[in-house]
This record gives structure tokens, C-alpha cells and sequence, in this order.
């Protein structure tokens, strides 16, 4: 029929009998390996990128690969600038699009979030290439088009740049702190009330739905959970298979044009987190508590998923997280009017204090 859509795909039958294909940005090259930082310079070549290029990093992430990346890309005749940056803020982004300027042929940014996040976003708007270069792997904006930016105080998600290419040293990102692997752990196995989420709003609202996108997002998850005893901190191997996964995760998103295959009602319950606690906790961590108590409003298996998230080490309680009970319970009070036009578990309206606190209580998080 004329304008039916075929639920098996993200192909639309047209009034003038055409498919209408959606258009999907995904990485070109994605380099992942010990050592790969050394292969920056020849990627870039390969790419055929201008020969000026912008770092963008924070104090830390300069001494832990923003130099060498700058020392290699020199010694393949690129002209390399590099800025610090400490928050990933419309301010931040005003600052870094002013310095880009006319003769910028990309940007890298290298770093966990917040260098990545800006990097993104600047070569979003300023319509320029960008490379990602993840010094841990905390989250899955490694490798999506997706980026987090806090403006008027509040966080907020927008479009960005997928990166042209995504070069993962495992040397470098076995190094970063155990709290950053675990917390990327987290952010993966949330896939599983995400996608979940998702197929909630496609019965009850109809919404757009990919079942490749999906399917790729629930094994990402599926895997990770079955494989969390061999997640280690400080081996490569364990850096090698949670940046797969999360660079998974970022082409779930890709091929659904949104970041529903990722993030749903644990999401919500995160970002309400950030709105309300002093000092949030990572929002892996958090997102990774949220699944729990998602899950168990869906009726489905949330032990398996608290005991996949103490495996490899993530925190599984308010108590675990730095935040009190009451902050858990609002979050989840709140969370449903967090991006209100995305349906979830967690439906429309606010939900009852005596229910949040039931459902932190009955899987323990409180």
C-alpha cells in the first residue's frame, strides 16, 4: 500500500512509488588496538584531510595522548594546535568554533566525554570533519553523532558530527581508571531497557522502529552480560571488548538516526540525577542503576542485571553511587518529564513517590 510502512526495515513505500531510504553517518575508519595512536598521522593521510588540525582535550588527556597525537601527526607535515578545555558548555563550544577558523581541516578530540563532546559539536557547526580519540571508554559517544552539552545549567543532548574515524589505543585506555571501564560497562548493558523502551512506544504510540538497530543494540548488550566475569581492569583484552561494544552501540544509534536504541528510561533516570544531586555520579554508573530499577518495572530479569553490573564492578545502590535515598527517589519522580516526547516505562505523567520508593526498595538500590 502507498505510504505503508514495512516494519522489518526503515524503508518507506512513497505517494510518487519510490523507497525513501534514511541516510546513515557512520565511522569510516575504526582503529582499535595497542599502539594504534601511532597511526593517526596515516590515517589522517588516508582520509585525505587538510593539513591543519585542532586538538581539542582537557590538562589531563594532554599529557595522556594530546602531545603524542600532536608529535605524530607534526612528523606527517600537519600543522597541529592544540587547545585545553574544562567543561563541555555553550561557552566551551563558542570559544572552540572562534578558534577553528577558515584554514582548520578537522578536529580530534581526545579524552573521555567532555574533549570528545566539544570536538563533536564544533565540527558539527562549523561543518568540518572530526576524529575521536577515547582515552577510556566510559560511554558510548565514543563513536556516535550524538553530543552532551550543558547550556543554562541544564545538560542536554543535540546532533553532532559522527566521527569520520574512531582510533582506540587499548594501551592507553587499559590505564584510565577502573571506575571509567565499569562505568562503560554500564552505559552498554542499559541497551537492554532501552531497546526494551523502545518497543514499548512502538505498540502503545506507533513510533518509528528498527528492528536492525534493535536487534544490533540487544546483543551489544546481551553479550557484554554474558561475558562481564572476563571484564578485568588494567587488561587490554577487557578495554578491546568494551570498546567494541560501545562502538556497537554507536552504530545501533546510526542506523536508527536517534539515540533510542541506547538510551530510554534508565536515561531519563540518570539526567534526572544530574538535575538534582550535588556531585552526580558517572553517568555510566547511574545509568547502569537505572537499568536495574527499569527492569524490574518491566518485569523483567533486573537480578541478572545487578549481578552483571557487580561483576565488573559498577555500582549497584544509591549508597554506591555518593547519592542519598531521597535523591534515587525524586530521580525517579522526575524522570518521566526528563525529554517527555520519548516514551518509556515510566509512561507520561509524574510518577507516585510511594511507587519510586517501592521499586528502589524491592531491587535494593535503596
Amino acid at each position: 500500500m502507498v505510504g505503508e510502512k514495512n516494519d522489518s526495515d526503515d524503508v518507506e513505500l512513497t505517494k510518487e512509488g519510490f523507497f525513501k531510504f534514511k541516510n546513515m553517518e557512520l565511522p569510516r575508519n575504526v582503529v582499535v588496538g595497542k599502539g594504534a595512536l601511532e597511526k593517526t598521522g596515516k590515517i589522517c593521510n588516508k582520509l585525505e584531510l587538510k593539513k591543519d588540525a585542532l586538538i581539542v582535550c582537557d590538562p589531563t588527556t594532554r599529557k595522556v595522548a594530546g602531545e603524542d597525537v600532536a608529535d605524530v601527526l607534526s612528523g606527517e607535515n600537519y600543522e597541529v594546535r592544540i587547545q585545553e578545555i574544562e567543561e563541555a558548555d555553550q561557552e566551551t563550544i563558542d570559544e572552540v568554533s572562534e578558534i577553528i577558523g577558515k584554514e582548520t581541516g578537522f578536529l580530534l578530540g581526545i579524552g573521555g566525554g567532555k574533549p570528545i563532546d566539544v570536538a563533536k559539536y564544533s565540527s558539527h557547526l562549523s561543518g568540518i570533519p572530526f576524529l575521536s580519540i577515547p582515552t577510556a571508554c566510559s560511554h558510548d559517544g565514543i563513536a556516535s553523532g550524538r553530543a552532551s552539552i550543558e547550556r543554562n545549567g541544564n545538560k542536554i543532548s543535540v546532533d553532532a558530527h559522527t566521527p569520520l574515524a574512531m582510533i582506540a589505543d587499548t594501551g592507553i585506555i587499559s590505564r584510565a581508571p577502573d571506575r571509567l571501564l565499569s562505568a562503560g560497562c554500564g552505559d552498554i548493558i542499559a541497551n537492554a531497557t532501552a531497546v526494551l523502551d523502545w518497543k514499548l512506544a512502538k505498540r502503545l504510540r506507533n513510533e518509528e522502529f528498527s528492528h536492525y538497530a534493535a536487534n544490533l543494540s540487544e546483543m551489544t548488550s546481551d553479550l557484554l552480560i554474558r561475558n562481564v566475569e572476563n571484564i578485568k581492569p588494567g587488561l587490554e583484552e577487557s578495554a578491546w571488548q568494551v570498546v567494541k561494544a560501545l562502538v556497537s552501540s554507536s552504530v545501533a544509534m546510526s542506523i536508527a538516526g536517534s539515540s533510542r536504541p541506547a538510551s530510554g528510561s534508565e536515561h531519563k533516570f540518570s539526567h534526572a540525577l544530574d538535575e538534582i544531586a550535588d556531585e552526580p555520579a558517572l553517568h555510566g554508573e547511574q545509568c547502569g542503576v537505572g537499568t536495574i530499577i527499569m527492569m524490574y518495572l518491566h518485569g523483567g530479569d533486573w537480578k541478572k542485571i545487578k549481578s552483571a553490573l557487580q561483576n565488573v564492578g559498577a555500582p549497584t545502590t544509591a549508597r554506591g553511587l555518593e547519592l542519598s535515598e531521597e535523591e534515587v527517589i525524586e530521580a525517579l519522580v522526575r524522570a518521566p518529564k526528563i525529554r517527555p516526547g520519548r516514551y518509556t516505562i515510566l509512561g507520561d505523567s509524574k510518577m507516585n513517590r510511594d511507587a519510586a520508593r517501592e521499586s528502589a526498595k524491592e531491587t535494593g538500590v535503596i
